[in-house]
């Protein structure tokens, strides 16, 4: 069988259009109404041996509203955006737009003085390839940017593949193997039960 490792996308905090660099702020209402729509189908998804979530408030407390009782990993935090953070993309871009340009199309720039984008899809590949080797299942929550990541690495998928992947809030996705022999798997259904 192998591991069973499912993604669930933070609800948000912010529409998408306000999103800011490395933004901890908690749920806000309609993230708590979403949550709450989409739980019948997420809840048995914490039947998993193995719950995580990443550092940031809304995905700690989506873990929490889901009944999952996760683990923060320090590893599934946020794509380190340095002088950025705080900023949304369109006040970045109006500031400095050759930067911006720079930064979404080499994996290695980092103007913003933070993680690059290739260095961060590598920590996020090594939390992945160090989760038990044994059958089971993990169910981790964390942000769409760590979703992103983590499938762009398990993919083997060039880094700027990451710039076409879109995570949407409380979407789901499974990977199934054992470290670094991951497999993409899309079910038939809303969600299944473990």
């Amino acid at each position: 069988m192998g591991l069973r490792v499912t993604l669930v996308a933070a609800a948000r905090s912010s529409s998408r259009l306000a999103e800011r660099f490395d933004d901890d702020r908690p749920l806000d209402q309609v993230g708590w109404d979403d949550v709450r729509l989409a739980a019948p189908s997420l809840i048995p998804l914490g039947a998993a041996e193995l719950r995580y979530c990443s550092p940031t408030a809304r995905s700690r407390d989506t873990g929490r509203a889901l009944g999952y009782a996760p683990l923060a990993q320090p590893a599934l935090r946020d794509c380190d955006m340095g002088s950025w953070r705080g900023y949304t993309l369109a006040e970045v871009a109006a500031q400095d737009p050759a930067a911006v340009d720079a930064w979404l199309g080499d994996p290695w720039a980092a103007p913003h003085g933070g993680e690059p984008l290739l260095s961060f899809i590598t920590r996020i590949g090594g939390w992945l390839e160090t989760r038990p080797t044994a059958d089971g299942a993990i169910v981790a929550v964390a942000e769409p940017a760590v979703v992103r990541a983590t499938l762009v690495y398990a993919l083997q998928a060039p880094p700027l593949t990451y710039w076409n992947v879109d995570v949407r809030p409380l979407s789901t996705v499974t990977l199934t193997g054992r470290p670094r022999h991951w497999s993409l798997c899309l079910e038939a259904g809303a969600l299944h039960a473990i």
